[in-house]
């Protein structure tokens, strides 16, 4: 204490010095708009600043969060527009059930093969999350591929680039159907194949789901068209078709979950049984 004192003895000039100059400082600025408009502009700048790094930094930490959130957002957007013929019209809903007859599973990518003849793709949700076998997946960009087999917690599944791959399709703009498959090459291509020579092809027209199947709704994107072959003895075309999806590249992926599945399936069956 004997110390402080010894020191304000010693600098009481300066220190009165300062004081004063404070204090006349605060009054100018107090008195004149101008000199005040200038600290609180060079005040705000300054705080601003911090403020804007430390929103930034809590933006990179908050990254994954937004993305689970935004893949939600998406797999409610597509529910809606899988639920809805028209979309001029807002969606129906099943009044009996109170439920749409076309739910989306929102799940993440953590194991994708696709350099091998029979790729697979493993996801980080499971039968506990309502998956089951035959369910279609898809991401922002189109097909992904079909669910193969669940556990409580994970789910694979069969790649668009796996040669056991069939799935129903169509050219968007005349609506001929032919079946997807892979020929095992290139993992930017698909091939449409038993197209009928009847239809109209040419080079960048798009390939959509077909569905004439429970599997995926009709109309979700999966390429365009990239080469034309003819088979001279079917008669059919075979189609090159290039990919929307970077299938290396996946990460969130959409489950679609029809809940009239199990309804079609035994009536389909039914329908075997008396034949």
């Amino acid at each position: 204490m004997q110390q402080i004192f010894n020191f304000i003895l010693k600098n009481s000039n300066r220190l009165l010095f300062l004081l004063l100059l404070v204090i006349s400082v605060s009054l100018t600025i107090q008195s004149h708009s101008y000199h005040k408009s200038k600290i609180i502009s060079s005040a705000n700048f300054f705080t601003g600043g911090i403020y804007e790094k430390i929103n930034n930094i809590d933006e990179y930490f908050g990254l994954r969060k937004q993305n689970e959130e935004l893949a939600q957002e998406n797999a409610r957007l597509k529910s809606i527009l899988f639920n809805q013929k028209d979309t001029t019209k807002l969606p129906q809903i099943d009044t009996i059930r109170g439920v749409k007859k076309t739910d989306i599973i929102v799940s993440k990518v953590i194991h994708n093969s696709y350099s091998i003849q029979e790729n697979f793709i493993t996801i980080n949700n499971g039968s506990a999350s309502g998956l089951k076998p035959n369910m279609g997946v898809i991401n922002s960009a189109g097909i992904v591929g079909i669910v193969d087999k669940t556990s409580k917690n994970y789910a694979t599944i069969i790649s668009v680039l796996n040669v056991n791959s069939k799935i129903n399709a169509k050219i968007k703009k005349s609506n001929h159907f032919g079946s997807l498959v892979w020929n095992g090459k290139s993992t930017g291509f698909v091939q449409l194949i038993d197209v009928p020579r009847l239809a109209g092809v040419r080079k960048g027209d798009t390939i959509v789901t077909g569905g004439q199947s429970i599997v995926f709704p009709e109309n979700i994107g999966i390429g365009t068209i990239d080469k034309v072959y003819i088979d001279n003895e079917t008669n059919y075309y075979t189609l090159d078709i290039k990919l929307f999806n970077d299938m290396t590249n996946l990460g969130h992926v959409y489950i679609i979950k029809n809940k009239d599945a199990a309804e079609i399936e035994n009536l389909e069956n039914q329908n075997k049984k008396d034949e």
